[in-house]
């Protein structure tokens, strides 16, 4: 299969000049994730979620004040941009985006014809029946968060450890939701008073080293990685089929599943995971 029968068209596109909270606006009615910037007809660079969630975590206080209206598009576009062809391989491109870290590409003919992406891919691989198994490919390396996490320490868990995703986990490591770009670049963040919402929260310390746990309230905090989590959480097997797994990822778009054996989680599965499989030789 080419590119051509499996890229997204029309595709979405934002000027440069263009306001950050545009384009945040933009990908939600459109349900995209991603924004080819054009100057007139020119494609000159790329916004995407993970663009959006950066940014928005730069604002000081954290996540207080929101001037995205002010900030253009290209201050955070990314500029280097990787284009591909109607003609080239799901293989050929799966690389592209394998070697430079991107989740799409667009695909350009006499000027911006489509894009294909990360999600394209692993629809493709939902249709072809592979006798692979999830813990063949999937990573054993999840990052977790605990779900009264501030909302800044779940981006930087992101940023240090350089994933797309954490899982959120409860008290006794139970995995109770997980926190994507998505969640984080496309929440809710203020109320109808255009302030961040207040809450308490209680954690769980011992009266001793060896006692019981008890809990103490804690001081009003803003905005905690439950208040964004996707939950309830949906998992799969060690023993599913890669192919059961991206049909899983293509009905709910989400861009990972972690994966459970005897009620304990062993590791995930990702966009990324599934698209090496195409990248590999599989068409």
């Amino acid at each position: 299969m080419k590119v051509k029968d499996a890229m997204s068209s029309p595709v979405y596109v934002i000027a440069p000049e263009e306001g950050i909270s545009r384009a945040r606006n933009f990908m939600l009615k459109h349900g995209v994730s991603r924004l080819v910037v054009v100057d007139g007809e020119t494609p000159v660079g790329i916004i995407t979620k993970s663009d959006l969630m950066w940014k928005l975590n730069q604002a000081e206080p954290a996540w207080r004040r929101r001037p995205t209206d002010r900030v253009p598009v290209k201050v955070i576009m990314s500029e280097n941009l990787v284009t591909t062809y109607l003609e080239a391989s799901l293989e050929d491109v799966s690389e592209l985006m394998l070697e430079n870290n991107i989740s799409g590409i667009p695909v350009v003919d006499d000027g911006l014809v489509g894009i294909i992406t990360k999600s394209n891919l692993v629809h493709h691989l939902s249709t072809v029946r592979l006798d692979i198994k999830v813990e063949d490919i999937m990573s054993d390396f999840v990052v977790m968060v605990h779900r009264h996490h501030s909302i800044s320490h779940v981006i930087a868990e992101m940023g240090r450890n350089a994933v797309h995703r954490v899982i959120v986990m409860e008290d006794g490591n139970t995995p109770v939701g997980i926190i994507t770009s998505s969640n984080l670049a496309f929440a809710e963040l203020k109320d109808d008073k255009g302030e961040l919402p207040e809450k308490n929260i209680k954690m769980t310390r011992k009266e001793s080293p060896a006692g019981r746990k008890k809990f103490r309230d804690v001081e009003v905090v803003h905005l905690v990685a439950e208040d964004v989590m996707s939950s309830p959480l949906i998992t799969i097997g060690r023993d599913a089929l890669v192919t059961d797994a991206a049909k899983i990822v293509a009905a709910h778009k989400i861009d990972g599943i972690p994966v459970i054996d005897d009620g304990e989680m062993i590791g995930i599965i990702t966009k990324t995971d599934i698209i090496k499989l195409i990248s590999g030789g599989l068409r």
